[in-house]
Parts: C-alpha cells; sequence; structure tokens
C-alpha cells in the first residue's frame, strides 16, 4: 500500500489547526502528523516528524509566515502551501510566498470559517496532493531575467499576440517569462488559475517589475501592444475578441471548463479563432490537462506554440498534456521562454527540442 502523505499544519488559530487535521484525516491518503501554533515550534517538530507537506499560515506571532517560510526554502526545501486571509494585505502576501518558494495557496474565508474550510475540503486534499508530488530539489535554479535593449526591428504589432496559459507554480513561471520581455512587446493575454482576489495584487507585482503595463483584464477594453492582461482569478473566462480592426477582452462569467474559471482552454481556442498565425501559445506549469486541448487548436490554426519542459516545471502536468497530443512545436525550459518567444517573433531561427 502506498504509504499516506504526511502533513504538518502550522496556524496560530487552534480553530483552523483542528479544522485542517479534520479535513487531511478524512482523506485515505493523507494524515495529519502534528500541529503548531507557530513557526518556532513547527522547526522543531519538522525535525521530529520529516513531513512531506507543509501547511503555513500567513500572519503569525512570534515569527513572521514569510520569514520562516523564507528560512525554511533556503535550509530545508519541502513543500509548502500558504493558508492566507482573502484581503488585500493577504493577496499581497501571498504573492511574496510564491516567490520565496510556496507551491500554492488556499484561502480562509472571511466568515464562517469552520463552514467555508469544510466547503474547501475537496480542494485542500487537491493542492496537498499536488504539492506532495513536487519535487523542489530536482528543479534546476532559474536564471536572473536580462532585460534586453530595444530591438533594433521594432516587435510591436496591433496584430502579434502572445498568449500565455498557467495554474500550480504558474505564478512565478509567468514573472519569469515576463520581466525580459521589452516594452514595445505585442499584447500578451494571460489567464492564471486563481481564486477571485488575487489577481489584482499578482498584476500589480508583475507591473512593478515588468517593462511592460502589467493589469487585470477589464470587459471591453482594446488590447494593446507593450501591455500585459491577466484574467480575474475565479470570477470569469477570458476571451480574445474583435470590435472592428481591434482586438478586445471580453470577459463572461460562464460554467467552469475543466473545473476552472477562468480556463486557459478558452483563452486558447479564442486566440485560435482570431488571431490564428498571429498569435504565440505557451503553456506553462500546471496540475490537469486544462489548455492543451486549446493549444493544439492554436497550432492547427497556424500559431506556433511553445511548452515548458519538465525540468522546470513546478508541476508538469498540462505541458505534458499538450506535448502527448501534439500541440507543442517545442518544448523549453523556463530559463530560455522568453528568448524563445522574442525569436519566434522576430522571425529568428529554429531552435530548441522540436516535438
Amino acid at each position: 500500500m502506498k504509504p499516506k502523505i504526511r502533513v504538518l499544519c502550522v496556524d496560530d488559530s487552534a480553530l483552523v489547526r483542528g479544522l485542517m487535521t479534520e479535513i487531511i484525516n478524512s482523506q485515505p491518503d493523507m494524515e495529519v502528523v502534528a500541529v503548531a501554533p507557530d513557526p518556532l515550534v513547527a522547526r522543531e517538530l519538522i525535525k521530529q516528524h520529516n513531513p512531506d507537506v507543509l501547511t503555513l499560515d500567513v500572519e503569525m506571532p512570534r515569527m513572521d509566515g514569510l520569514d520562516f517560510l523564507e528560512k525554511l526554502m533556503r535550509l530545508r526545501p519541502m513543500p509548502v502551501i500558504m493558508v492566507s486571509s482573502l484581503t488585500e494585505r493577504g493577496g499581497e502576501i501571498t504573492m511574496r510566498a510564491l516567490e520565496l518558494g510556496a507551491v500554492d495557496f488556499v484561502t480562509k474565508p472571511k466568515l464562517g470559517i469552520r463552514e467555508g474550510l469544510r466547503d474547501y475540503t475537496d480542494l485542500i486534499a487537491e493542492k496537498i496532493r499536488i504539492a506532495a508530488s513536487v519535487r523542489l530539489a530536482a528543479r534546476p535554479k532559474l536564471a536572473a531575467p536580462v532585460v534586453p535593449q530595444r530591438l533594433i526591428s521594432p516587435l510591436s504589432s496591433t496584430e502579434k499576440l502572445i498568449i500565455i496559459g498557467a495554474s500550480t507554480g504558474g505564478t512565478e513561471a509567468i514573472r519569469h517569462v515576463l520581466e525580459p520581455l521589452p516594452p514595445d512587446c505585442p499584447a500578451i493575454l494571460i489567464t492564471q488559475h486563481m481564486p477571485a482576489g488575487f489577481t489584482r495584487s499578482f498584476a500589480q507585482r508583475l507591473d512593478g517589475c515588468c517593462a511592460m503595463t502589467v493589469r487585470e483584464a477589464t470587459h471591453g477594453e482594446r488590447v494593446l501592444p507593450g501591455h500585459a492582461y491577466l484574467a480575474p482569478g475565479g470570477e470569469s473566462h477570458m476571451r480574445l475578441a474583435r470590435s472592428g480592426a481591434n482586438y478586445i477582452v471580453e470577459l463572461d462569467a460562464s460554467e467552469p471548463v475543466n473545473r476552472h474559471r477562468p480556463s486557459v482552454d478558452v483563452l486558447f481556442n479564442s486566440a485560435a479563432k482570431m488571431a490564428g498565425k498571429n498569435s504565440i501559445g505557451v503553456i506553462l506549469t500546471g496540475m490537469g490537462k486544462d489548455g492543451a486541448a486549446g493549444l493544439l487548436a492554436m497550432r492547427q490554426a497556424g500559431a506556433r506554440t511553445l511548452a515548458q519542459d519538465e525540468a522546470s516545471c513546478v508541476v508538469f502536468g498540462m505541458p505534458r498534456e499538450a506535448i502527448a497530443m501534439g500541440a507543442a512545436e517545442e518544448v523549453v525550459s523556463l530559463n530560455e521562454m522568453s528568448s524563445r518567444v522574442l525569436a519566434r517573433l522576430a522571425g529568428m531561427g529554429d531552435r530548441g527540442n522540436r516535438v
């Protein structure tokens, strides 16, 4: 029999510790081996129990969750899921936690924590399973992105587009792709699986570190070069549409696709239909298969398509599915993804691992 996933829960709330224990122990393939009210106690329990996954509260006494996470990822890397409040400050802290190496996060409900967390049972269990599958030590160190000089042949175009989809591990992967891109880059549309309330903080963090303008997308706005548009988390699918000669963003709250809203497949399929050969599709790290069929539709419509390679993925689910169905024209490491996208845009030579 496969051993159970061993989980250590760290939270200053006795109620949350109890609920997390109840939720995790109700699953046949996982168990809570210990709980801790703060990081200092957790440090000793990690040595004692050697857990597979850590759930970590963001704001705690004695030591801030971010300080603990930073030390943990430096000294004893392990899969960590942050447990965060759905607030503006909570969103900013959670984005920082993902930058520091947390695999994913779960949001605490604003009201009715007991009922709210129980409603999240399946989601929490799924995130723990994903986190347990992550091999942090095997992932290569990412090179620091280098922002290139403005290209001699400007890339800006109202027709060319870059379309990106990602899930688990995607916040850092997206940042790593966007940071080196020049300010005259064609427009970028991004769907990242995130709950409501966090994509605005994510877009603001990206906007602060990228040469392009990055923002959470709004319905009906024109898609412009030098801008990246992020689908609002948990609220709407994002589609590429047209208004006359212009590309525009279309948002709608229709039913989830592949259990996700926003869905990468929805975005990719709209790009295949509206942009075709004028687009580049990029599928990054993530669990499941969302985006694979849409990337295939883009390739069949004449788009250039790239998938992140296994070695640089946090979770090699979505790229693997895309590669398996022949949707990816190239398989590229995260360190090389920006340069490959720029090469494709500029019509430069054919490099990378062809599929």
